[in-house]
């Protein structure tokens, strides 16, 4: 693999990981808990959708064959999607919703914060523009950890199950594989052990105070980012492309 090649894979992965999130936090419209939290899921949903925008024209320009955000969004298959596998997971309740939002957040608010110095100036720029949401994101679901972990005996076992469930999905995001090693080598991308190290300081920080358990467990569910995800993609796909690939001439 080149370095052009894996410059693409790895906006994808960003852009993916943002599209599929923005995807699943979408779907709490007209289901929040209360109308505040219902407005407050959207429009974080609509944050990352706004990231993955960027990325992905980012990918097509470096990709140059003429496809768009639009293209990349809707007409390719799960098997060509490189988003992490905990960004696909099922909302569930409102626990497994902010529990999913908080292990990604914590990495996506870390790995941004490396990436607004990367040498490459346009995923610099994007990683920099984005940082302001994301770090609303990870104050967000941080905070609601602690709310639910710390409240009632129903919140925090809902919570704790929440935690056990996901927590195998959270090392892919650590995973560096050919891609992030290129990366790596010429400034572009992100160090993924440096950024497990203050994931995982963080995560611990929150849980503390949540009076959760962090799991022991030391295996992990890994392949969304080399194009292999659960059956759960299949779903998200059939839902988010059915328009645009039953029409696809229309327009606004």
């Amino acid at each position: 693999m080149n370095k052009q090649e894996a410059l693409l894979e790895y906006c994808l992965r960003l852009g993916d990981n943002s599209l599929i999130m923005g995807h699943r936090m979408s779907e709490w419209c007209g289901h929040g808990p209360i109308l505040e939290q219902d407005i407050a899921l959207i429009n974080i949903a609509l944050d990352h959708i706004g990231q993955a925008r960027n990325w992905l024209t980012l990918a097509g320009e470096i990709e140059g064959k003429g496809r768009t955000e639009d293209d990349f969004a809707y007409k390719r298959d799960a098997h060509q999607f490189r988003n992490l596998l905990i960004t696909e997971q099922p909302n569930g309740n409102w626990g497994d919703t902010i529990m999913r939002s908080f292990l990604f957040d914590t990495f996506n608010f870390y790995l941004h914060q490396v990436l607004q110095h990367s040498k490459h100036e346009r995923i610099a720029a994007i990683a920099e523009k984005s940082l302001k949401e994301i770090q609303y994101h990870q104050k967000y679901s941080s905070e609601w950890v602690i709310r639910l972990g710390d409240g009632t005996e129903v919140s925090h076992q809902k919570m704790q199950n929440a935690l056990d469930d996901l927590w195998m999905f959270t090392g892919e995001m650590f995973e560096a594989d050919e891609v992030d090693q290129i990366m790596l080598a010429e400034g572009i991308g992100a160090d993924l052990h440096q950024i497990k190290d203050v994931w995982t300081d963080h995560i611990r920080e929150v849980l503390e105070e949540a009076t959760l358990k962090m799991p022991e467990l030391n295996w992990f569910q890994k392949g969304g980012k080399q194009g292999r995800h659960t059956e759960y993609m299949g779903y998200i796909l059939a839902e988010m492309q059915f328009l645009p690939r039953a029409y696809p001439d229309a327009v606004w």
